[in-house]
């Protein structure tokens, strides 16, 4: 069963917090981070991204950067801008986007789930971005990214998580820039915090969602803590990490593009007769408007191509997929499966600087701007469902990188978990 207890967040004062949330490090680029941070001394980008505090062209993995972080952190808390909670306290976190809302609880997770399988994955991590988030976590002695669960449904919690989100003044309520209301609760009182802690003990498992690499940098950290003092009684803070956990009825995943650069030889009329194999492909007309979204593949097992300045719909032959298998029956497991492996050889996404993911939230008009820029080709995908994501999880399988983008992201810098 699942451990995820209450914590003492290290939080912004009410009147800093929406100056600053931050979107994930992990969703832009350094130089994006710079622009981004213009004029916004709070944002905590200066301590996710510390590197666009130091000189352009910086080592992103130097010691410097990593010592700039824990300053920039250190600063924050000792200039009022974050406060630390005397007693440890769940949280109820809502964001609201294009009217769709979803609502979690953050506390903490327990690193021995992360081993034992409690919480599970779906995703392989990358040393290299691994080893980043290590360094930053123990320079930091803090979670500072927080980890994207979620469950199946608990209704002891969901109920009252609901109760306290209609009846209680919230502790943060703004809009981001881009229009996402974020509103935070304090959920402190003892009844509280023993009815979540106890509803999540009767959760047989948990998932993560979004974040695999700083759940797996957090958990190493804790492993080291472990080490380092020798003996330990579990209960210390580096036992645990920064997560939160949403219902997975509320949740909804975008769909994850891609992005090609050559056809591996072949022309373009050579590539669709190959495709024409595989799917039925039907040319699309261009849209009124210039308004892509009608574009966007209707159902599984149907994709959209752009390709030499032309759409088309792509949709799956009878036979093709092995619908028997969670993973291989996945439409991004198709497409490499069956064009970018064989047709394109792009064997390994994961490494292959011919192949360039686009999260769903830049609409198919980033698709087609890559392809007119010189790109050769753009798959738009149907997005994979939560149960896809949780089955194949459940067969401790793991999906093709790159399945899965959710929207709205969780902001950092809301809640810091201090490790000691």
């Amino acid at each position: 069963m699942a451990c995820f207890k209450p914590f003492r967040a290290l939080r912004p004062d009410v009147k800093y917090a929406a100056e600053v949330a931050a979107l994930p490090y992990d969703v832009m680029s350094s130089r994006e981070a710079r622009v981004m941070t213009e004029g916004k001394p709070l944002s905590f980008l200066h301590v996710d991204r510390a590197e666009i505090d130091l000189p352009e062209g910086t080592d992103l993995y130097s010691d410097e950067v990593y010592a700039k972080a824990a300053f920039n952190l250190k600063k924050l808390e000792e200039d009022g801008i974050l406060i630390g909670d005397k007693e440890a306290c769940y949280y109820l976190y809502r964001e609201i986007m294009d009217g769709r809302s979803q609502t979690g609880i953050v506390g903490c997770a327990s690193i021995d789930d992360y081993l034992s399988g409690v919480i599970k994955k779906h995703e392989l991590t990358v040393a290299a971005k691994e080893a980043d988030r290590i360094r930053h976590v123990d320079e930091c002695n803090a979670n500072t990214g927080i980890i994207f669960l979620t469950f199946r449904g608990c209704r002891d919690v969901e109920e009252r998580m609901r109760e306290i989100t209609e009846k209680e003044m919230p502790l943060y309520d703004f809009v981001s820039e881009d229009g996402v209301r974020h509103t935070v609760w304090k959920a402190a009182d003892e009844k509280d915090v023993r009815l979540f802690q106890e509803g999540f003990a009767s959760i047989e498992c948990l998932y993560i969602a979004d974040g695999h690499h700083r759940a797996a940098s957090a958990v190493r950290v804790g492993e080291k803590r472990r080490k380092e003092a020798g003996t330990y009684s579990g209960q210390e803070e580096f036992n645990f990490f920064l997560a939160a956990a949403f219902p997975a009825s509320q949740l909804s995943i975008w769909d994850y593009n891609r992005v090609v650069k050559d056809l591996n030889g072949m022309t373009e009329e050579e590539f669709l007769k190959k495709l024409e194999e595989l799917f039925f492909v039907k040319p699309l007309p261009d849209p009124e408007n210039q308004d892509l979204s009608a574009l966007k593949p209707a159902e599984k097992h149907c994709m959209t191509l752009y390709l030499g300045g032309k759409w088309y719909a792509l949709t799956l032959r009878p036979g093709i997929a092995d619908e028997a298998d969670p993973v291989k029956k996945l439409d991004v497991s198709i497409l490499q499966e069956h064009v970018l492996t064989p047709l394109l050889g792009i064997k390994d996404p994961r490494t292959d600087a011919r192949i360039a993911f686009v999260g769903g939230i830049r609409g198919l008009g980033e698709l087609k701007k890559r392809v007119d820029e010189g790109a050769a080709a753009a798959f738009a995908m149907y997005p994979t469902s939560m149960e896809e994501l949780m089955a194949i999880a459940d067969a401790d399988r793991i999906m093709p990188p790159k399945s899965t983008w959710f929207e709205p992201k969780l902001r950092s810098g809301l809640f810091i978990h201090a490790l000691s």
